[in-house]
């Protein structure tokens, strides 16, 4: 195998299930210009996708295409982080939410998204630890989190986005604070919240700009809080989230760490990875900085 290899790791099933009518066109132009695709089919799990990465000589493959959504992205990286792979990685955004495409401005067109994986500008990308697992956009945790989850999968891929938000209005009755233990540098404090984020880049749920000055490439997680309140001030805070002021809040706390310990004793509380469900508690997230390179088409944060 040549040194102008490119991997290309992709869910078929993500989004609107068409990415495979796609594959001639991709393989082709990649073709054209002297590169070869190695397609690989991925699951909802790592380990095989390890398993083909290993089996291929690392030397000889330039870039990693991943399709789909937030979650194949994921699932992808621990694959790579278990592989030991250090190439650029080129996001085809193909799934519903698509968050962390949207940050890095990657669009979502055929044309648009193949000429910035065909290119070779690329700038660093840090990626989020949690508890032995890895993830590039963000972790959240609270009532509100189990809205992607409980949302079945054929609505999320016929209503896309829609699909969240109808579920999300109507779970805000049952949403209830719960106490949790947020431990920073060493130094513990207990508080009592709706909700939290953990974040890499600025977009989350298809809403942008949670947080406008999140970058993938500080070394930092952005971590928003959003505390107990009065039932109005609840409404008002997420009336703040929709319109992208949620930062004028007094109930919304604003932390940027590279580390952060949480703990709750509230069962079943919703843990979130990039809309996959996330690991059991205590929650131990690190950042580790610039473990990837990533194409995209200008300089972004």
């Amino acid at each position: 195998m040549s040194a102008n290899n490119v991997v290309l790791l992709y869910n078929s099933h993500s989004g609107k299930k068409t990415f495979a009518s796609h594959l001639d066109t991709i393989i082709g132009r990649f073709q054209d210009a002297g590169l070869q695709i190695i397609p690989f089919k991925i699951t909802r799990e790592p380990e095989p996708i390890a398993a083909f990465l290993d089996s291929l000589d690392k030397d000889s493959v330039s870039k990693v295409l991943i399709a789909g959504g937030d979650g194949s992205v994921d699932i992808c990286i621990n694959a790579m982080v278990q592989a030991d792979y250090h190439a650029p990685i080129a996001i085809l955004p193909t799934g519903t939410a698509n968050d962390m495409a949207h940050h890095l401005e990657i669009p979502t067109s055929l044309d648009g998204m193949l000429r910035i994986a065909m290119s070779n500008y690329t700038i660093p990308l840090d990626i989020g630890e949690i508890n032995g697992k890895y993830f590039v956009n963000e972790a959240s945790l609270g009532s509100i989190i189990e809205v992607s989850q409980k949302t079945d999968q054929r609505v999320k891929n016929t209503l896309g986005m829609l699909g969240y938000y109808l579920q999300g209005i109507q779970m805000i009755p049952e949403i209830k604070p719960f106490n949790v233990k947020v431990t920073i540098d060493g130094e513990t404090s207990e508080k009592k919240i709706f909700m939290m984020f953990i974040m890499n880049g600025s977009v989350i749920g298809g809403f942008k700009d949670v947080s406008p000055k999140a970058s993938v490439h500080d070394g930092k997680l952005d971590v928003l809080i959003f505390k107990d309140c009065p039932p109005l001030e609840f409404l008002n805070t997420v009336n703040l989230f929709l319109r992208r002021t949620h930062f004028k809040s007094p109930y919304v706390e604003f932390i940027r760490t590279d580390n952060v310990l949480i703990e709750t004793e509230k069962k079943n509380t919703g843990v979130d990875i990039d809309g996959e469900k996330g690991p059991e508690f205590p929650l131990n997230i690190r950042m580790l900085k610039e473990r990837f390179r990533i194409c995209v088409h200008t300089a972004i944060r």
